[in-house]
């Protein structure tokens, strides 16, 4: 099924596809054999729990398409996931849909075969397009009033705030993923309040922006090193932002630590 939901830039109508399929409940017996470990930890309860959750991610880029892939590989039932973009070479240091075999494809249709290929029995709906900070309202209303959690791996700043600023008139949970650019130290990554923050560039311009907005509080996943210092190599095309470089183990070590979050408040063991 294919439908126009809203108005956007040159690419911005966000289209609905939807791929639907029995999600895995109680009445159906055992359950398949790739949930042995997770039931193992979670128990059949915890599990039953993740199974009918329905999680919206915003952006499958770096963090957003390791999120979810481990979403889908932790036995979430339902998916809704939105990106505009699609697969480029420079994707390929750090995105989980990323190969030379993609290159060209719209993210949402990699991540979707790739859910599917982890987990036939989930549900998924794509979305493609730009989600601009004044479409955030109707967005949600649309799409995000049966949803449990919200994760926020988009990079624009005012949809970001947009998004937290909404959140709590609606009853899902909302995690939202900082900037992991010039940053090379797992061990400094952190699940914590934006309002704990330290050395994020990022994190200071939503401080800052969110008391404007009367945020009054975000869960976010953050590193608190010092970016490095880097430089933009001759010969390289220099264009904005260019002196931010990404390491090929950050995004997805974000992605994991708010899959993490998300399955662990799910399953009742946050």
């Amino acid at each position: 099924m294919s439908a126009t939901l809203s108005a956007g830039d040159q690419q911005g109508r966000i289209v609905c596809d939807k791929t639907t399929a029995t999600i895995a409940n109680s009445d159906q017996g055992s359950l398949p054999a790739r949930y042995e470990k997770l039931c193992t930890l979670w128990g059949e309860e915890g599990l039953r729990r993740i199974m009918d959750a329905h999680v919206l991610v915003l952006g499958v880029g770096g963090v957003g398409s390791n999120c979810i892939e481990a979403l889908a590989r932790g036995g979430v039932g339902r998916l809704t996931i939105l990106d505009r973009d699609v697969v480029s070479e420079s994707n390929i240091n750090r995105q989980a849909i990323a190969f030379y075999s993609t290159i060209g494809k719209r993210k949402v249709d990699v991540m979707a075969d790739m859910i599917a290929d982890i987990n036939p029995e989930a549900q998924v709906t794509k979305l493609f397009g730009f989600l601009r900070q004044e479409e955030m309202a109707e967005f949600l209303d649309t799409h995000a009033h049966d949803v449990d959690y919200v994760v926020d791996a988009i990079d624009t700043v005012s949809a970001k705030l947009k998004l937290a600023q909404l959140a709590p008139n609606y009853s899902f949970k909302l995690i939202s993923s900082m900037g992991g650019a010039n940053k090379i130290h797992p061990e400094y990554f952190k699940i914590a309040d934006l309002y704990d923050t330290v050395n994020c560039p990022l994190c200071r311009i939503m401080r800052k922006e969110g008391r404007k907005r009367g945020i009054k509080q975000l869960k976010v996943l953050y590193s608190c090193e010092q970016p490095l210092e880097t430089e933009v190599e001759a010969g390289w095309e220099r264009h904005e932002r260019s002196d931010l470089g990404t390491a090929s183990f950050v995004p997805p070590i974000f992605g994991q630590m708010i899959a993490g979050e998300v399955l662990r408040d799910l399953a009742g063991r946050a």
